[in-house]
């Protein structure tokens, strides 16, 4: 059971409507696969539609109620409604709409995890929004009922737990030189250039990137530009600094190249993105 003093409970509330999250950590074994549990029921006065910008981890929804996912960055994927679903790495942002009301727990689990708790090369899900029951192993339907019927969130994390902790046992590894070279780009917040990493690994660029997509959906280069865009998106909580100062710090050529890349990767600007984004990682309205 997960102990309730490990919990964090947040609140917002505004002209919007309310939403409640509550988040805990998964068991240790799983600490290197899963950053975290969280837990959320929204109230809103009328249905919403958020957009959730790129982020270079895995978002599984074990939904309470169905939503609506969309990727604007991709066309070639229609909408999905789904109560349960998992979103793959995307170089762009998507769209998420509900009715008023949306309950459930959102696992946001580092794509190396993915790759092993998911059962399959990410490239099958990259910039895709896939139904749970779509994947291997896989029953939506009867987890949500054990969610649903648990008696506080300490237990359904603990159900969690124990059906994580099972698939992480089954899943695949991904190669290690995959696995050293995702580490290079996440300690470096994505500056380090791809012909370091094939250097790295002894491997030809085009035998790299072939690596990469199919172990997490996206080439080393474009994994790099969205753990960039991630480590500016924390930078906003910083001290103050100008937009040009911000750019540097964060590892663009210059602001102009910042503004492109947030735009991208955010679908609104820097300052808009301020402008009305959720606290606590909570998206934010489109």
């Amino acid at each position: 059971m997960v102990p309730t003093d490990t919990l964090h409970v947040t609140r917002h509330t505004s002209a919007l409507g309310s939403m409640e999250t509550v988040s805990g950590p998964p068991h240790p074994a799983l600490a290197p696969l899963v950053d975290t549990y969280v837990g959320y029921t929204e109230h809103t006065l009328a249905p919403l539609r958020r957009r959730e910008v790129a982020t270079g981890s895995i978002t599984i929804i074990i939904g309470f109620t169905p939503i609506r996912v969309c990727s604007p960055h991709d066309a070639r994927y229609a909408p999905v409604t789904a109560g349960s679903f998992v979103a793959g790495l995307h170089d762009g942002p998507a769209i998420v709409e509900h009715q008023g009301f949306q309950a459930g727990i959102q696992l946001d689990v580092t794509p190396l995890g993915a790759y092993t708790l998911l059962g399959l090369p990410l490239s099958e899900i990259a910039d895709r929004v896939v139904h749970l029951d779509d994947l291997p192993g896989w029953a939506a339907g009867p987890l949500v009922d054990r969610l649903e019927s648990a008696p506080d969130w300490p237990a359904r994390f603990a159900c969690l737990d124990e059906v994580l902790l099972r698939r992480r046992e089954q899943g695949p590894e991904p190669l290690p030189e995959v696995v050293h070279c995702w580490d290079l780009i996440a300690a470096s917040a994505g500056r380090i250039e791809v012909t370091a990493l094939a250097r790295e690994t002894g491997w030809s660029r085009r035998h790299l990137g072939a690596r990469f997509r199919e172990t997490l959906g996206l080439p080393p280069k474009t994994v790099a530009r969205v753990l960039r865009f991630q480590h500016a998106i924390t930078l906003l909580d910083g001290p103050p600094r100008s937009w040009a100062q911000l750019a540097a710090e964060a590892g663009y050529y210059d602001q102009a190249h910042f503004n492109r890349d947030f735009k991208a990767l955010a679908g609104c600007t820097p300052r808009a993105y301020l402008g009305t984004r959720l606290p606590a990682g909570g998206g934010f309205t489109a």
